[in-house]
């Protein structure tokens, strides 16, 4: 994640991504402002009326009551109107504001799918679950509890400030007197608030993540006897999480309110003074009235302007760390054409896979590989293994384009992978990863994973890979709720699906990343009949950790700190008198 902003900056991207989620109801927003002034304007006229009734009617005891009836019912359709229309307006903004979280949500969800997997090596899962949900739903905070309040009260105000203005200019100059306080209270609370705002939604993010964290690794957590830890350091998070919201909270409670309501004493105070002062006529009742009604709806929507800076600098945060996220770098996704018509052309003549003084660092001056050069031709299977850390799950990850080969190259049938249309690299490189990933749905989806495949493309990858009679036993058959990861399910079994899944897809290149490292010996040697049936029809390049299930390979790949240290089928390798292939053979042999 990128480091958090200045305010300034933050307020940049906010405003910035709220005009590109708001973009498509632009015209709904308009229509909420003209209603918002229309229902000002009939708010303002209340007063006026009243003095009128007042001046004209009550004091001198001329009691027209035609129209003083006018008036009065004047006063009641005024309020009525204006209440209508706050209605309409509220219903149009929380529409826009619920559409545009919806908007974003989609936005933040699609990008975060395309980040490339270098940015989740870093990131946390619980920190992204919580700016998809709780930052976005700020959004719509700040459309509804933020816009709409400082945007009515805005509007409320400058009518008032007019409407005093033109009853008189002397007592309306005493109110503006009290903007510049308003002001200073604001700044006060902006220099106050910001850093313990912007703290206490990072800690947030942190309380999340630690609990996805603590819930996935649960079984682990247990039997290492670390709840207690674990609890410690929950709480010690919570408490500063706490302690930065409490300091959140001073700064409402001693700048918001309680200091505005202060003023507005002091201005009626100050209102009745210069009235007490002067020669006041009958005639001017009616305007004391009015002064003391538009002090409330000066002082009131001060009161709720400023009590939404505490909402807005919460928002503003959320939003700006949703923009910060849909910044990060999305992987390349739009290939040329170009390349993928030289693909095509290339299909027949060249290899497989092609890799040409391919050097690797996760990090500057700690290469991973060194000038790896190999080819691999079509339909073969190729086994590659070593030790931990001899770079194999790394040159997995450059095949899959998960990181991108900056020294050195790779090419899929003639055509480097940055070329090759993403849609066109996804379709034909399937992949089975160690720890098989399924949905929380049924075999059918799991294996369908989207594509829209008939029911007999599906039974065909099943019974590809040997999975087709497990499945059709269940309760359900392809229907059959697998329950969350695949609960309901042996480890061998998930592993078949997975298998099943990346064959449904009918890849080119097979990629299994120590597919069997988890699973019982029957189940791998099922696993090892689906390749055999897969040889010549599919290129399979398998990383292996149990050397049998790729004894039968067309070739083995064995890495070395990051270099070939030998190739060779595995008659060849055992040939090798203290080899690393023979050694490492050995030793799961002696160890089974």
């Amino acid at each position: 994640m990128k480091p958090e902003q200045s305010t300034t900056g933050q307020m940049r991207q906010a405003i910035a991504l709220l005009r590109r989620a708001a973009l498509p109801d632009q015209h709904h927003l308009g229509w909420a402002v003209l209603w918002l002034m229309a229902a000002a304007l009939l708010e303002v006229m209340g007063p006026i009326m009243g003095k009128a009734l007042i001046d004209e009617h009550l004091l001198p005891h001329h009691l027209d009551w035609p129209r003083m009836a006018g008036l009065l019912a004047g006063l009641v359709l005024t309020g009525w109107i204006a209440s209508g229309l706050r209605y309409l307006q509220l219903v149009r903004l929380s529409g826009l504001a619920m559409r545009s979280v919806m908007r974003l949500r989609e936005m933040v969800y699609t990008h975060v799918l395309l980040l490339p997997m270098a940015f989740f090596d870093r990131a946390i899962t619980g920190q992204l679950v919580s700016r998809v949900t709780n930052d976005t739903e700020a959004v719509k905070s700040l459309y509804i509890q933020v816009l709409f309040v400082m945007l009515d009260s805005t509007i409320v105000l400058v009518g008032t400030v007019c409407a005093m203005a033109w009853l008189d200019w002397r007592l309306m100059l005493i109110v503006l007197a009290l903007l510049p306080a308003v002001l200073l209270i604001v700044w006060l609370y902006q220099r106050w608030s910001a850093p313990a705002v912007t703290r206490a939604r990072a800690l947030r993010s942190e309380i999340n993540g630690q609990m996805a964290e603590s819930i996935g690794g649960m079984s682990v957590l247990q039997a290492s006897n670390a709840e207690a830890r674990f609890g410690q350091r929950f709480a010690a998070t919570n408490q500063d999480h706490y302690t930065a919201r409490l300091s959140e909270l001073r700064a409402n409670a001693w700048l918001l309110r309680p200091a505005l309501d202060l003023f507005n004493i002091i201005l009626l105070a100050a209102v009745i003074f210069m009235f007490g002062h002067r020669e006041m006529t009958a005639a001017e009742v009616g305007v004391l009235y009015a002064f003391i009604s538009y002090l409330a709806r000066v002082i009131e929507p001060l009161i709720q302007i400023t009590m939404q800076f505490s909402q807005l600098q919460q928002s503003v945060v959320a939003t700006a760390r949703v923009a910060t996220l849909l910044d990060e770098g999305a992987a390349q996704e739009h290939r040329s054409r170009a390349a993928a018509t030289r693909a095509a052309a290339n299909d027949d003549d060249s290899p497989a896979v092609a890799i040409r003084h391919l050097n690797f660092a996760y990090n500057e001056g700690q290469p991973v590989l060194h000038d790896l050069s190999l080819d691999i031709a079509q339909g073969d299977f190729v086994g590659i293994v070593g030790h931990t850390g001899s770079g194999k799950s790394t040159l997995l990850s450059l095949l899959l384009r998960f990181y991108p080969a900056k020294h050195g190259s790779i090419l899929m049938h003639g055509v480097p992978l940055d070329d090759i249309d993403n849609d066109r690299f996804r379709a034909e490189v399937g992949l089975v990863p160690q720890d098989p990933f399924l949905l929380a749905a049924s075999a059918r989806e799991n294996i369908d994973m989207g594509r829209g495949l008939t029911q007999p493309q599906i039974e065909a990858a099943a019974r590809a890979a040997h999975a087709h009679d497990f499945i059709a036993a269940l309760d359900q058959g392809y229907d059959t709720p697998l329950g969350e990861g695949g609960s309901r399910l042996s480890v061998g079994q998930k592993q078949l699906i997975a298998i099943a899944r990346a064959l449904a897809g009918a890849p080119r290149i097979l990629l299994l990343d120590e597919a069997t490292s988890h699973i019982d010996s029957q189940t791998e040697q099922i696993v090892q009949v689906a390749l055999d049936e897969l040889r010549g029809k599919v290129t399979v390049i398998a990383i292996a950790h149990r050397l049998s299930t790729i004894r039968d390979a067309n070739r083995i790949i064995v890495l070395n700190h990051g270099r070939i240290a030998e190739t060779g089928a595995h008659e060849q390798l055992m040939q090798i008198d203290g080899g690393l292939y023979q050694r490492l053979y050995l030793l799961q042999q002696l160890a089974a």
